[in-house]
Order: structure tokens, then C-alpha cells, then sequence
């Protein structure tokens, strides 16, 4: 573990929804997920006499201790004590708003409890970690094992939570300019609200329990490669909505429905290599922005996952019988050919 223009057809609302109708029953998997509450005593400590609620607070937390002071906060020995000072009065509005926010955790503890229940059904030996809440700098993502940005962290006792990144996209801070135009777009920040928060967080459990193999391929091989990645949060997530775990609004999976052989025809007339490793082809359907280039606003950034999604699901459908690890331990080329995915 590491810490890781195209025609627009109306559509009714429930593609924009998932449920699976097929989901096992995980009712019998006893599944306990402790919440840590690491920011209400973060933010308790009295800063006049701070060195020994430090010291209180890495006796509680043994293991987050030294990932939120160096990690999270980037300070060392010398400048801890002034550095976690100052954090906390600039920040404590954050931490209130916080604590309103997630003023109770039981409905975030049932829904991961549900969420490692599914991990377990399929992966009995995963180890479940302890989730813990946290407050840090506006600015402070963690990253995943390919380097993108996230606002959780998975390390081997706990599953992070940044609750800066989960406090509604209406809140203040959001709408700053400077957070606007350097932390995260208002394309981004709409995602800031708490019903996102256990598929962003199960995004980590499945990246950790099957790594992204996507860097260093091929343009379709990095759609499938990411695509696993979404098929594989559908059996964790399985009634979560589509928009819920891909990040997308209701109207541009609607998008995408009715207009996904219209995509895929594009892309294939347009890139006449889909094994191609060109940069700017890449960056043009794999990773976050606002839009696709190629397809205008009314589109979805990182339409690539969004159809890698579609073939893994077609081969899956093919294979049935297929346990879920060696589905996704198939090639991707493999997968692309056996898919036969020509959408209408």
C-alpha cells in the first residue's frame, strides 16, 4: 500500500444511475470500519502549551501522526511546533466548518462497511483499514500510485479522508480566485461535496488491491487499463450512481450514452493508431479536464475511462465465468480483440 460536435440525444435520467440487479448477497461478511476522528483532536489542542499535545496526539496516533506532520503538513522536528501553531489559526474555519459538516460519521461508516463487505466477497484476505478524518492545508491532494491528485490516502492501518476537499461546492473557500486558478477549477471543486467522498476513497482500495498498468501504453490500452479500474469499483460500489464514481454530471453520461457509437467512430476514424503513444493524443481523452477537445462542452473529460469502462464491461459480460482478478489480469490487447466492442 502506498500513501498514496457530436449530435446530442435527450435522455431520461437513469442513465446517469447504476444499479446492479446481479450484486451478491455480502450480508453474512462481518465487516467492522472504525472512524477516526483525528481532526477534532488535531484542532482541540491548546497551542499555548502545544508540544505536549503533540505528544499526546502521536501516543493516540501512533501511525497518522507522523504522515499528517510530515506529509500532509510538510514540517520538520525544528519548525513542528510553530508550524502546527500556525496551521491551526488560519485554518480552524476550515475545521469548523468541518465539524458542521460531519458533525456525525454513522451514515460514512455504513456505507464503507457495505463498500469492504464487497471487497471481501471478492478479496477475503484484504486487509480493512481504519478510516480517520482529516483537516489539512487547502491546497495539500495526496497523490495515487500513478501521481494523480486525490483527496484520500490509503496507507497500511488507515484510509484517509481529507475533509477540506468534502465541504460542499458552495463553501467559501472554493470560490476563491486563487483556489479557483491554482488549487482546483470550479469543474473540479463541484465534486467537493461528501456524497462523493466513500467512491473517491474506494478509488484508492481498488487501485491498491489492482495497480493502474496504463502508464507507458497505448492509447486504447491506457482507456482499458483505467477502464478496469471503474469496472472494478462497480462490484465495491455496486447501487452507487455512475455519475457518483466517475466524477461525471447526470447530463454528460447522458451524453455519453447516446452518443457512444458516435464517440468510439470518431475515435477510431480520427486516430488511425489506437495503439499510439503520442502525448497530446493521450492527454486528449485520459485524465482531468473540463471537457474532451475533440468533442466540445457538452462532453466529459476523460472520455478514454469512460470507454475503456464500456469494453471491460462488454468482455466481462462475455466471460462470466471469469473470476474478477483474472479479468483483470488480461491484457488489455486481448481484451480490445475478444471485446468486439462496436457500439450503435
Amino acid at each position: 500500500m502506498k500513501i498514496k460536435t457530436i449530435v446530442v440525444v435527450g435522455l431520461v435520467l437513469f442513465a446517469a444511475c447504476s444499479s446492479d440487479d446481479n450484486a451478491p448477497d455480502v450480508s453474512n461478511i462481518k465487516v467492522e470500519v472504525p472512524v477516526e476522528r483525528f481532526e477534532k483532536d488535531f484542532f482541540a489542542m491548546d497551542t499555548i502549551g502545544i508540544e505536549k499535545d503533540l505528544s499526546n496526539l502521536e501516543m493516540k496516533y501512533p501511525s497518522l501522526y507522523p504522515i499528517f506532520i510530515n506529509n500532509v503538513l510538510g514540517l520538520s522536528d525544528s519548525s513542528r511546533d510553530k508550524g502546527v501553531v500556525r496551521f491551526i489559526s488560519q485554518n480552524r474555519f476550515i475545521a469548523d466548518a468541518a465539524d458542521k459538516e460531519f458533525k456525525h460519521t454513522n451514515e460514512i461508516k455504513k456505507d464503507f462497511e457495505q463498500a469492504f463487505r464487497f471487497v471481501k466477497y471478492y478479496f477475503p484476505g484484504y486487509r480493512v483499514p481504519k478510516v480517520a478524518t482529516i483537516v489539512g492545508p487547502p491546497d495539500a491532494f495526496a497523490r495515487n500510485q500513478t501521481g494523480e491528485l486525490t483527496t484520500s490516502f490509503l496507507t497500511p492501518d488507515h484510509l484517509g479522508i481529507l475533509l477540506q476537499f468534502y465541504l460542499g461546492k458552495d463553501f467559501s473557500l472554493y470560490k476563491d480566485v486563487y483556489f479557483i486558478s491554482n488549487i482546483a477549477p470550479e469543474y473540479r471543486s463541484r465534486r467537493f461535496d461528501k456524497k462523493y467522498l466513500v467512491a473517491d476513497a474506494m478509488k484508492l482500495v481498488a487501485d491498491d488491491i489492482y495497480p493502474d498498468k496504463s502508464i507507458g501504453k497505448g492509447l486504447i490500452e491506457q482507456m482499458i487499463e483505467k477502464g478496469k479500474q471503474w469496472w472494478l469499483l462497480d462490484k465495491f460500489l455496486p447501487k452507487a450512481a455512475d455519475s457518483i464514481k466517475t466524477g461525471y454530471t447526470k447530463q454528460q453520461l447522458n451524453w455519453c450514452d447516446a452518443n457512444e457509437g458516435l464517440i468510439w467512430n470518431d475515435i477510431i476514424t480520427t486516430e488511425k493508431d489506437l495503439y499510439t503513444k503520442d502525448p497530446l493524443t493521450l492527454q486528449n481523452y485520459i485524465g482531468e479536464a473540463p471537457f474532451t477537445q475533440s468533442f466540445g462542452p457538452a462532453s466529459p473529460g476523460n472520455i478514454g475511462q469512460w470507454i475503456g469502462w464500456q469494453i471491460v464491461k462488454k468482455f466481462a459480460n462475455k466471460n462470466s465465468s471469469m473470476p474478477v482478478m483474472d479479468i483483470l489480469k488480461t491484457d488489455a490487447r486481448k481484451i480490445f480483440e475478444q471485446a468486439k466492442y462496436k457500439p450503435k
